[in-house]
C-alpha cells in the first residue's frame, strides 16, 4: 500500500514530507495567532486581520492543517491576547477553514466560481458562529447585534484579500512547491524570500 500524501507516493518521503506540512502549518498559524493580537477597536469589540492568514491557508493546505491554522491558531490568539472568545474561535475559525479548504481541494483553480463560493460560505460560518457565540458568552444577543457590521466586514475584508493572495500570488502551488520538493529545489525555491 503506498502513501499517497506524499510525493508519487513515496514511502521513503513521508517522513520529509510530514516535516515540511508541519513547519508551513506551525509558520501560518503563527502569523494568524500573531495577527490575533492587532486589532482595531470599534463599537462592541475589535475589528482583527486574522481572517485574511486564514482564508488564504485554508486555500492552501488540506482540511486537517486548515483546521489548526485557522482553529488552533484563532485559539491560541484568543488564549494569548483575549480569552474570553477563545473556543467560539477554535469552533468557528476552525469550520471556516475546513468547508473552504474542502472547496478548494474539490475544484481549486479548475472551477474558481464554486471555490470562491466556498470561501464565502466560510466567511458566513464566521459571521454567524461568532454572532452566536457571542450572544452564549456574553449572554446577550444586543451584544452580538451591536458587533453585527463590523463581523460582517471582517469577514468580507478577509474572504477578498484571502483570496487574492492565494489566487494572484500563488500562495497554494509555493506551500505545495514547498511541502513537496527536495531540499535542493526547497533552497532554490525559499531564496528569493530571504531578502524581502
Amino acid at each position: 500500500m503506498t502513501n499517497t500524501n506524499t510525493p508519487a507516493g513515496n514511502i521513503s518521503a513521508a517522513p520529509r514530507y510530514k516535516a515540511r506540512w508541519l513547519t508551513v502549518c506551525g509558520f501560518l498559524m503563527a502569523m494568524n495567532t500573531v495577527l490575533s493580537s492587532f486589532n482595531i477597536p470599534v463599537p462592541g469589540g475589535h475589528f482583527y486581520l486574522n481572517d485574511v492568514i486564514i482564508v488564504a491557508a485554508a486555500l492552501s493546505l488540506d482540511p486537517l492543517g486548515a483546521f489548526l491554522v485557522g482553529g488552533v491558531g484563532a485559539f491560541l490568539g484568543d488564549f494569548f491576547f483575549y480569552p474570553l472568545p477563545m473556543f467560539v474561535s477554535l469552533a468557528t475559525h476552525g469550520l471556516e477553514a475546513v468547508v473552504i479548504s474542502l472547496f478548494a481541494r474539490r475544484y481549486g483553480k479548475k472551477n474558481l466560481l464554486l471555490t470562491f463560493f466556498g470561501v464565502f460560505l466560510g466567511a458566513l460560518i464566521v459571521v454567524i458562529g461568532y454572532s452566536l457565540g457571542r450572544a452564549y458568552v456574553y449572554s446577550t444577543p444586543e451584544y452580538s447585534l451591536i458587533k453585527l457590521p463590523f463581523e460582517i466586514l471582517q469577514a468580507g475584508i478577509g474572504a477578498i484579500l484571502g483570496a487574492f493572495i492565494w489566487k494572484n500570488r500563488n500562495m497554494g502551488d509555493t506551500i505545495q512547491k514547498i511541502i513537496n520538493k527536495k531540499s535542493d529545489d526547497f533552497n532554490r525555491l525559499t531564496a528569493d524570500y530571504y531578502f524581502l
